[in-house]
């Protein structure tokens, strides 16, 4: 038996996204977006309360290098600017030609909206390249961009994505639940 491993591990990540999270992202208000289940959470705020942070543009998102322990809650803004940049964004551009993408210059959005069309363009970008691989592309290193696991396959990157994709989405998507029962 030949396993069309390509196809399995796009279907992995697509089939949770088309079947759990994506309509479960209809109706997002900005209000869930930016909602602070507790105190100091890390979130996206306007530039104008964190004037040096990440970012281009009227928006930036809490970060810190290292990060505290413990770490701060965070909002679905914050969480969903994580999918659209550090999970799928940044990987799209360093390995199937997606446009650029990093933390400090990403233009983070200021509306529920905004956010979930950045997100279906980072996820379009990822889903399409993990769609395209081949056999042996799924065999070769991923190279220097995944700095100390550059030796490691490209399939190991897909199924990290998928993991990440997958445990972030969950995250955004009991948030709403929570804020739906406050």
């Amino acid at each position: 038996m030949t396993v069309a491993w390509t196809t399995e591990l796009h279907d992995q990540l697509d089939w949770h996204w088309q079947h759990h999270v994506r309509s479960r992202l209809e109706g997002l208000t900005d209000d869930e977006y930016f909602w602070q289940p507790v105190a100091d959470c890390w979130t996206v705020r306007p530039r104008a309360e964190n004037p040096d942070g990440p970012g281009a543009g009227d928006f930036t998102v809490d970060f810190a290098y290292p990060e505290p322990v413990p770490p701060p809650v965070t909002t679905i803004a914050w969480r969903l600017s994580h999918l659209i940049v550090g999970v799928l964004g940044m990987r799209a551009a360093s390995h199937f030609g997606g446009p650029a993408m990093s933390y400090d210059t990403f233009p983070y959005a200021g509306t529920a909206a905004e956010a979930i069309d950045q997100l279906d363009s980072a996820y379009a970008n990822w889903i399409g390249g993990v769609k395209a691989l081949d056999a042996e592309a799924l065999a070769r290193p991923v190279g220097e961009a995944e700095g100390p696991f550059a030796e490691y396959p490209m399939a190991a990157l897909v199924l990290h994505i998928n993991r990440e994709t997958i445990h972030h989405s969950a995250e955004v998507l009991l948030l709403r639940d929570l804020y739906r029962s406050k």
